[in-house]
């Protein structure tokens, strides 16, 4: 019986850190990866220059498995490079994400996709 309830409360808590979309749970290094609601699809963040990637995985063969870019340009100012500066946020559009600029607040709403829905666009 004690074991039993050892076992409910240890997956209890395992089941309270399940990661959430639209975050890594982490906060470190340069780039990270962020979950989408599609468990194949990631975004993977440049969190220096907001540069952003979409990763697909898959188990059906190499075809479907790719790294596309969504924003192939830097969106730093003055050089202002470091790790952090840029997270992502999961919005309740499971295509779309909103990309913060943590040093100045600027804002852009990304959205991956296919090849004809991949876009970023500065929110002013």
């Amino acid at each position: 019986k004690k074991f039993l309830i050892i076992a409910i409360c240890i997956l209890g808590l395992a089941g309270c850190s399940k990661i959430i979309p639209g975050s890594n749970g982490s906060a470190n290094g340069r780039y990270e990866l962020f979950k989408t609601e599609n468990m194949w699809t990631f975004l993977k963040l440049d969190t220096q220059t907001g540069r952003i990637w979409q990763v697909q995985a898959s188990i059906k063969s190499a075809d479907y498995r790719f790294e596309t870019e969504l924003s192939a340009v830097d969106l730093v100012n003055d050089h202002d490079y470091y790790d952090g500066k840029f997270s992502l946020y999961a919005t309740g559009n499971m295509y779309n994400y909103v990309l913060l600029d943590k040093s100045n607040g600027r804002t852009w709403q990304v959205q991956w996709g296919d090849a004809k829905s991949r876009m970023i666009v500065k929110i002013r």
